[in-house]
């Protein structure tokens, strides 16, 4: 994979410096082709989020936040537009080099956990090293780490079918960081979950932000919306404020 370019911008007199957005979205337009209709997803949407921001993506169905939000995530290249992540723009990638950067640079929690249900908890963590892991990662020892943080050292062995579903999203919040990755991407992390358990995931978001960490969680609930530091709304596939 290419390298990325500095985290951090010179100003005009090339002394000072600020910092880079984690993701750049710019005049990004998205189309789909069913049979001989083209659909139009995205309209020219144009998107900054920094390092260390929370930001949810609202929108209902049909808006266009789910197609934006596997663009941000390298699931899929947009068809006009630009997406940067720390500066590298994905369409310039091979497939190779995009599954690199997704699988180093992106954390994915999903609203069903996406858990290996034959692996025990520490096992669905390591697994992400398996296909790409920085350099000198003791995937184990980060794994054991990971879940004693989230709070479940005692859980560690246990598969995802003995585990609460507050539990297995701390699982999968623990396997999203095994790679130490720029930007953690949640879809609807606590739909799934009843109010406390809810809960309890926001506010470890809420530490995860607090600790440094950049955060971009796609929602529909305007009380889930409402822990992040700012709120995108996505409608007809534009974003109706920033």
């Amino acid at each position: 994979m290419k390298e990325m370019e500095s985290e951090v911008r010179p100003d005009s007199s090339g002394i000072k410096s600020t910092p880079l957005p984690i993701i750049e979205v710019i005049n990004v337009k998205k189309s789909y082709t069913l049979g001989d209709l083209e659909v139009s997803v995205l309209h020219g949407i144009d998107l900054e989020v920094r390092k260390g921001e929370f930001l949810a993506i609202m929108g209902p169905s049909g808006s266009g936040k789910s197609t934006l939000m596997n663009l941000i995530g390298c699931l899929d290249r947009p068809s006009g537009g630009q997406v940067l992540i720390k500066g590298s723009d994905i369409n310039k990638m091979s497939d190779k080099e995009l599954a690199r950067l997704r699988g180093l640079e992106i954390g994915f929690i999903f609203q069903t956990f996406n858990l290996i249900p034959r692996l025990s908890a520490l096992e669905n963590v390591i697994l992400p090293t398996h296909a790409n892991s920085k350099p000198g990662l003791d995937g184990l020892k980060r794994a054991e780490e990971l879940l004693k943080m989230v709070g479940l050292e005692a859980r560690m062995q246990h598969k995802p079918t003995e585990l609460s579903g507050g539990q297995a999203q701390r699982v999968a919040i623990a396997r999203a960081l095994i790679n130490d990755p720029a930007l953690l991407l949640a879809d609807e992390p606590t739909g799934a979950l009843d109010s406390k358990s809810g809960a309890e995931i926001l506010n470890m978001f809420k530490e995860l932000k607090a600790s440094g960490r950049t955060i971009v969680m796609i929602t529909h609930d305007p009380d889930i919306a409402r822990h992040a530091d700012r709120i995108v709304h996505v409608k007809d596939g534009l974003i109706q404020n920033n």
